[in-house]
């Protein structure tokens, strides 16, 4: 038996590598040709369907050549359950048939070469069967190929979900009995925060020009907003059941493009281009918001957690946050939602303590993340006044889009556009129970929000608002407005849930910058005094290092590089510090005494008058007096004397610098270049008492050799 252990054993050992390996060669693999698809439809099947259609291009990303890759539709079974839904959406290989034979791609693929993809396929005859029954398919495009010193294998993949409304010449049995009710929620925000610099009283500056690109005829943004115009216009159902979710930091900064700004390089601000396009997006924004709903997002869609931690126990940063209403009211003359934000992730205890503070009611939230889960009715949190709205969770995942390629370990995941829509549409048919069993249920009301940067082209917006008001026209949903969605009760009582996953936290060192910049704003702002002329207040002055701050903890940034997030916070700081300045001497000043005060030169551009202290440093030869805090008038620059001693004579430099009382720097450090040809007091006082000192020494000797002599001769007398 013990033999039979080790041999049993040591087969064991050597075969879990093998099957190991085998894994990873299988993985590695499915990742040598990307599927990029152009053209796809319909994309709902209806009763009239006749044909579908694949269109798109096959891209070699590996780096051995593939010989003879080729294509063809699958169709997996009709969806019954979330979790067969969830399969598709996370690229699972699912179970299905072949709806069409293989067709070539090309005779070879070289690495990085490209070639097209074209399927068209008819749904009459036999074909037609798959789709049957109303529901929602998995539909798959699968590429196979052999590459260079391996065997034939599945090497590229997209899954999708298909609705069914009727199955190709089948009567359609859709009815709104029974029917849940939709609100459509459509962001406005750009994919980054923009600004670098917009210091009080001074031309907004921006990090670089693709705000411009963004709302440009060609741009996501304004995409977004003539794709919903277009549709709002010709489908009023439509338009009833959509809420444009506004970021005023966004309307904010492109108000300021309008007016002139100004672009960051590494040579300096040149002019941006993007005045123009600004004028017309804004307008464009106002014409389609008015008279229709509007909700609030947070200032540049910021952490609300994050914020909590930049500044804990104190919810200054949150209330700033999400009291951004009354700048879309005034930019766009709608008047949001009240009390109703639409944060990122499910806020925390904390985070619902600040919102409490700022005047929030209801916030709408991840269904996913509520105890109890809702089926679309708003929950209570325990303990406080807030109302969550759920927002669904496995239409937002489904639009948030899927890898290209399926269980890559070679090339990163990357998101197909058209399939996130198209998966879109799929989970929204399914939540509204389209080919649901007898008895399961589905929610009284379905709030669909899609990725907050949603980024595809007009087009393609267009198509899925359409095919969203072909679900209305068909009685799969019902169109309600959140206001009236909003003012039914809510359905439960609860506790909020996990707040979402560590991983899609704002990075640890950017909340500790942050964190570090808002304490020296707050000791700018405490050193600060209102000027009686200029009527400024010194939070005013400080007010743009805040709203850095919230741009630094936008959910944004969230996977890029950490030092961009606090860019602007520290070139809003610096442009504040850097106004009251120490200036550089023109040439060495000479002290004409060891006493001689030494002149100091300071200037202040900023509205409002400020206190501070002289800083020496590199001072050996000198001793400055005790630090006190001097008085600098807003405006104005004049020479101040400020005491010292020298402590030597000759040539030697020191450093002077100011710093606010709470010692937040000011400006930067300048050189003065002294000569000094007297002592100071203590020096001739030293030099005094050590000369009495060889005085004294010297008459004590003298006396002596007196004395001496006259005792010898008295001895020889």
């Amino acid at each position: 038996m013990k033999r039979f252990a080790a041999a049993f054993l040591s087969v064991l050992f050597l075969a879990v590598p093998a099957l190991s390996g085998a894994t990873v060669a299988q993985a590695a693999e499915g990742a040598r040709l990307r599927v990029d698809l152009a053209e796809f439809g319909p994309r709902v099947i209806t009763t009239s369907t006749t044909t579908l259609t694949v269109a798109g291009t096959v891209t070699n990303t590996g780096d051995r050549k593939v010989t003879r890759p080729q294509v063809r539709l699958q169709v997996g079974d009709r969806a019954t359950s979330e979790r067969g839904i969830g399969d598709v959406l996370s690229g699972a290989v699912i179970k299905d048939s072949p709806l069409t034979d293989f067709t070539s791609v090309a005779d070879v693929l070289e690495p990085g070469q490209s070639a097209p993809l074209n399927i068209t396929v008819s749904l009459t005859g036999p074909r037609a069967e798959r789709f049957s029954r109303p529901g929602v398919y998995p539909l798959l495009v699968n590429v196979n190929g052999t590459p260079e010193f391996g065997g034939p294998a599945r090497l590229g993949a997209v899954s999708m979900l298909m609705p069914v409304l009727a199955g190709p010449g089948k009567q359609a049995t859709t009815s709104r009995s029974g029917a849940p009710s939709m609100t459509l929620l459509w962001p406005l925000t750009g994919n980054v925060p923009h600004v670098y610099a917009a210091p009080y009283g001074s031309p907004l500056v921006l990090a670089d020009d693709r705000m411009a690109a963004e709302i440009s005829s060609d741009g996501r943004l304004n995409a977004l907003v003539t794709a919903a115009a277009s549709a709002a216009q010709s489908d009023s159902d439509l338009a009833k059941s959509m809420c444009f979710a506004l970021d005023p930091d966004l309307l904010a900064t492109v108000d300021a493009m309008s007016r002139g700004y100004l672009v960051h390089t590494d040579s300096g601000n040149v002019d941006g281009k993007g005045v123009e396009a600004a004028k017309t997006w804004l307008s464009a924004v106002r014409s389609l918001v008015a008279s229709r709903c509007v909700v609030a997002l947070p200032f540049a869609d910021a952490d609300l957690d994050a914020l909590t931690r930049i500044r804990p126990g104190d919810h200054g940063l949150v209330n700033r946050a999400a009291t951004g209403a009354a700048t879309i009211q005034q930019l766009t003359g709608v008047t949001p939602q009240t009390g109703v934000l639409w944060p990122d992730g499910t806020p925390s205890a904390p985070v619902l303590a600040a919102l409490t503070e700022a005047g929030v009611r209801t916030v709408l939230t991840d269904a996913g993340k509520l105890a109890p889960a809702s089926a679309g009715g708003g929950v209570t949190v325990q303990g406080s006044a807030v109302r969550l709205q759920p927002t669904d969770s496995l239409i937002s995942a489904a639009m948030t889009g899927v890898p290209t390629v399926p269980d890559s370990v070679t090339v990163p995941a990357t998101t197909e556009r058209a399939v996130a829509s198209q998966n879109g549409l799929g989970a929204l048919a399914f939540r509204a129970g389209l080919g649901l069993p007898a008895g399961q249920q589905r929610p009284d009301h379905l709030l669909v929000a899609p990725p907050r940067r949603w980024d595809a082209s007009a087009e393609e917006f267009t198509t899925y608002l359409r095919q969203v008001g072909d679900f209305l026209d068909a009685g799969l949903v019902n169109a309600t407005g959140l206001s009236t969605l909003l003012a039914a009760d809510p359905a439960a009582t609860g506790a909020v849930g996990d707040g979402g996953a560590p991983a899609a936290a704002i990075d640890a060192g950017v909340v500790s910058t942050l964190s570090e910049l808002d304490g020296q704003a707050t000791g700018l702002a405490s050193a600060m005094q209102l000027d009686t002329a200029k009527r400024v207040k010194p939070d005013d002055v400080v007010e743009p290092v805040r709203l850095a701050e919230l741009r630094g903890a936008s959910t944004a940034w969230r996977g890029l590089p950490a030092a961009a997030a606090t860019t602007n916070a520290q070139a809003e700081l610096a442009s504040i510090s850097g106004r009251v300045t120490v200036s550089q001497p023109k040439q060495t000043i000479a002290l004409a005494s060891g006493n001689s005060p030494l002149p100091v030169y300071v200037s202040n551009d900023l509205p409002v008058g400020i206190n501070a202290r002289f800083i020496l440093s590199n001072n050996t030869g000198l001793r400055p007096e005790d630090a006190k805090d001097w008085f600098f008038p807003a405006s104005g620059g004049k020479n101040y004397f400020l005491p010292v001693e020298a402590l030597r004579a000759g040539r030697f430099s020191v450093d002077v610098s100011l710093r606010t009382p709470a010692d937040t720097p000011l400006g930067s450090s300048a050189r003065f270049e002294l000569t000094s040809t007297e002592y100071g007091a203590i020096t001739i006082i030293a030099t005094v008492a050590a000369g009495v000192a060889l005085l004294l020494l010297a008459s004590r000797r003298i006396y002596r050799r007196v004395k001496d002599a006259r005792s010898g001769r008295d001895v020889v007398d």
